[in-house]
């Protein structure tokens, strides 16, 4: 009975996390407003961030956050901005009583699940592994990671800084044409 327990919470959050990720996915997918669906893909990348801490990747959670619901979601909004794509209320995803009434209800079980989760007596620490001698070594668990990413994949890494800033180029001159 001692270990059914958190079984079952971890069950039943890792269940959460991938129906909110993908139904927020969904939605996503259906927006017209590409800021509305551009928010959506913010709310699928840390239902996905939740999901890789809850399968002890607290290093890949942690970088999907900041990496892509961040710095790349940032650009996405700043390219969406910039290219003016219609009056802001054209722009509003929740129209009608009863979004609004969806939206309340849902920041209220998310509220009620945080406050569950505080008071909880179970003990939930995260389980981190034994770090390796050989990544201690070497600059910690972040320089085995850094380490191969510019030495071996600096070119790729490189490109990909270089499209980035291609894109942003690309949406800069989109706009001036229009305008």
């Amino acid at each position: 009975m001692g270990n059914e327990l958190p079984s079952l919470f971890y069950s039943f959050h890792f269940y959460l996390f991938g129906l909110v990720a993908l139904a927020s996915a969904i939605v996503f997918v259906t927006r017209k407003s590409p800021v509305a669906a551009a928010m959506w893909l913010v709310v699928t990348m840390f239902a996905l961030a939740a999901l890789y801490v809850l399968l002890d990747a607290q290093f890949v959670g942690v970088m999907q956050v900041l990496v892509y619901a961040g710095a790349i979601m940032v650009v996405f909004l700043f390219v969406i901005m910039l290219l003016n794509l219609g009056h802001p209320s054209e722009l509003a995803d929740m129209r009608g009583k009863w979004a609004r009434f969806a939206a309340a209800f849902l920041g209220l079980a998310l509220l009620a699940e945080i406050l569950a989760l505080s008071r909880t007596t179970l003990d939930l620490r995260l389980r981190v592994s034994p770090v390796p001698p050989s990544a201690t070594a070497t600059g910690g668990i972040i320089g085995s990671v850094a380490g191969p990413l510019f030495r071996e994949y600096l070119l790729a890494f490189e490109l990909t800084s270089v499209l980035l800033i291609a894109a942003i180029v690309g949406a800069v001159v989109l706009a001036r044409k229009k305008g």
